[in-house]
């Protein structure tokens, strides 16, 4: 079996994130903060086009499956009964010498991996940020910002049964951000303390957990290959019994082979009834669902797949880049699926003289009613080109002198460079085709 490779490096990524406009270093005219980004204007739309990819698939193409955006402030014994306050924390080390922490469970040895000082003994720290909610800061008023969006669904639980009328088994949907004050960060967007989930709680009749949790499964990691990711660098590993979270009856990650190695990109776990028999012992509030078939009252299981948004882009960017020789140079360019990719279509008129101008924004005016553009008229053709093989174009639409005459124009594609002449007329039509998925 051939050893799996990283497409590139984390190093090339950050640049062409910076200098494309993907991310950029947040408050970077101040230093920056450490582990806390900005999506810039390409890097916002890719990230966007995941997440509505994700809705489409496990939502919008689905009748049993609804959508929620629950708020991030909740209150404090939501955390209570959910176990945070007491047990969400990871064990952590400081060096005595360079004073840096460190996450004991991924240190190997008992030295400082930075400077080779000695280490504190392991204490517990919790991962939750609290804040203050009113004018006055006293304990009364403390509450936290959401570490994961799961409890939001699980509190709305009778909310969404009373309003849609669902019948079991079905899906709670919903993507926003979740903040954990971790201690070690790092490798970009990978692990980062402000961060976009996109999670599922899709509640079963106990008894058939097991096989729809093996359907998810399926599900999710056909979702990850169906919009590009290379299947050797994809694999699905169990949790072993002794790190599953204490809630779970059984947990998988799908993961990908990133530049630093295999590392989760999406949990899928099944929750048991935990956290539904949880906040009806802590609200005192019902949260069974009534099954008229059979006549009969119950809690129901949890299959959770929960994926990050942040960690889903970083995979998408780092699998689509690719490097390719072009003559007596370096042809760099991202094949991301045409689903994610920023800009749809590349307007290009190759001069700025009237009355190719006017043809260029009549065009650019048409096809913003159906997808990103963007329209680049600065400097050669060919220079225009690899820019947009950079942000991962699909397709680039060149007007050039003949079009005066003719009414057509040049269609280039991204990944095999090929060019076809198509009527102004049946422009539309054909990037549909090109375009749908």
């Amino acid at each position: 079996m051939a050893e799996v490779q990283a497409t590139t490096t984390m190093e090339k990524i950050v640049s062409l994130a910076k200098r494309r406009g993907f991310i950029f270093q947040s408050s970077e005219i101040y230093g920056g903060i450490n582990s806390c980004w900005d999506y810039g204007p390409l890097g916002v739309e890719l990230k966007n086009n995941v997440k509505q990819a994700w809705r489409r698939k496990v939502i919008q193409e689905r009748d049993d499956m609804v959508g929620i955006d629950a708020a991030i402030l909740m209150h404090p014994k939501v955390w209570e009964a959910s176990g945070h306050v007491a047990g969400f924390s990871d064990p952590m080390v400081d060096c005595k010498s360079c004073k840096q922490r460190f996450r004991a469970d991924h240190l190997e040895g008992d030295k400082c991996p930075a400077c080779g000082g000695e280490l504190t003994e392991a204490r517990q720290f919790n991962l939750m940020f609290k804040t203050h909610m009113g004018p006055v800061e006293d304990n009364a008023a403390v509450v936290y910002l959401r570490p994961e969006t799961a409890q939001g669904i699980f509190v709305n639980f009778n909310n969404v049964l009373t309003t849609t009328r669902m019948k079991l088994p079905f899906g709670i949907a919903q993507v926003g951000k979740s903040f954990r004050n971790e201690i070690t960060p790092g490798n970009f967007t990978f692990r980062t303390r402000e961060f976009e989930q996109m999670e599922i709680e899709y509640f079963v009749k106990p008894g058939t957990d097991e096989q729809i949790h093996q359907e998810w499964l399926k599900q999710r990691f056909q979702w990850y290959l169906n919009l590009g990711l290379t299947k050797e660098r994809l694999r699905l590993r169990e949790h072993e019994k002794d790190e599953l979270a204490h809630y779970a009856k059984a947990c998988y990650d799908i993961e990908y082979f990133f530049p630093m190695g295999w590392s989760e990109l999406e949990g899928i776990a099944n929750r048991t009834d935990f956290d539904l028999t949880q906040h009806s012992k802590f609200s005192g509030q019902r949260m069974d669902y009534f099954d008229q078939e059979a006549n009969e009252h119950f809690i129901p299981y949890v299959i959770e797949p929960s994926a990050g948004a942040d960690r889903g882009t970083l995979a998408f960017l780092l699998d689509a880049y690719h490097e390719e020789p072009d003559k007596d140079e370096i042809r760099v360019v991202l094949k991301l699926h045409r689903a994610l990719a920023p800009y749809k279509v590349a307007i290009l008129p190759l001069s700025k003289k009237e009355p190719l101008l006017e043809i260029a924004g009549g065009i650019e005016k048409e096809l913003r009613k159906y997808w990103m553009v963007d329209y680049d008229d600065s400097k050669a053709i060919g220079r225009r080109y690899r820019r947009q093989d950079e942000i991962g174009t699909p397709y680039c639409v060149t007007i050039d002198f003949q079009t005066v005459e003719d009414k057509a124009v040049t269609v280039r594609d991204r990944d095999t460079m090929e060019q076809e002449r198509i009527p102004i007329a049946d422009l539309s039509r054909y990037l549909m085709d090109k375009l749908a998925w």
